[in-house]
């Protein structure tokens, strides 16, 4: 399997624990449908025993897991082979997210062997310092939210944004860069991806809205919206 191109701007959709079985199917085939539509980027994250289903069930999303270990096949009672992800359609894997924090050794060589299967890195700070360094291992897309504001609909400052943007560009130009803390309207959709970033997306602003599908639609179409805004420039 070759890793996957990204374009941007693009979208993640990241149910986290919110969501999972036929609610998480649903939301997934109806991320499917508009990123046909709008032949957008779209990042699903899934529940690992989801992932094979909703491969399966889709077409176009960006199969995401929200973390995997840098296990070799052989003994490893416990952890999540990479070589396993890809075999059911997995193209994609957060990392040192907030609520999964890992070592810089550990970081490393589990981004060593994401790589080794072409999986792409979607890596998380929660800090400039923090974006920087990690910024050096090179990740494929990096997200940048203060923790403080995980799922509190609290969005970061544009000048948080731009300032993380250029941090991560500047260490690592080919690092894509998402803006997706506390986004849960398509005012915060459109001002992430005008602050510079490559891409935003959410959790709990989709998820525990009053029609979550319906959110992901308008979240999604403002981001198509910005995309020809950008492209007249």
């Amino acid at each position: 399997m070759a890793k996957r191109t990204i374009r941007a701007p693009f979208f993640c959709v990241n149910p986290k624990a919110y969501l999972y079985g036929e609610e998480a199917l649903k939301l997934a085939e109806k991320a499917d449908e508009l990123a046909g539509k709008y032949d957008l980027d779209i990042f699903f994250t899934v529940q690992y025993v989801d992932a094979y289903r909703i491969a399966q069930a889709t077409n176009h999303l960006i199969i995401t897991v929200q973390h995997m270990d840098g296990l070799v096949v052989g003994p490893g009672m416990g952890y999540i082979l990479p070589e396993g992800l890809v075999e059911v359609g997995v193209q994609a894997t957060f990392l040192n997210h907030a609520e999964h924090p890992v070592g810089i050794n550990q970081l490393v060589n589990i981004m060593k062997r994401a790589e080794e299967q072409d999986i792409l890195v979607i890596a998380c700070a929660d800090s400039i310092t923090e974006a920087k360094a990690i910024a050096l291992l090179k990740p494929d897309v990096m997200v940048c939210e203060p923790t403080e504001l995980i799922g509190t609909g609290t969005v970061s400052d544009l000048s948080y944004m731009k300032q993380t943007n250029q941090a991560v560009k500047s260490v690592s130009p080919s690092t894509f860069v998402l803006q997706a803390a506390g986004i849960s309207t398509v005012a915060d959709v459109r001002q992430a991806i005008e602050s510079g970033a490559d891409g935003t997306g959410g959790t709990s602003g989709i998820v525990c809205a009053q029609d979550p599908l319906k959110t992901l639609e308008e979240m999604v179409e403002e981001v198509v919206k910005v995309r020809a805004e950008l492209k007249e420039l």
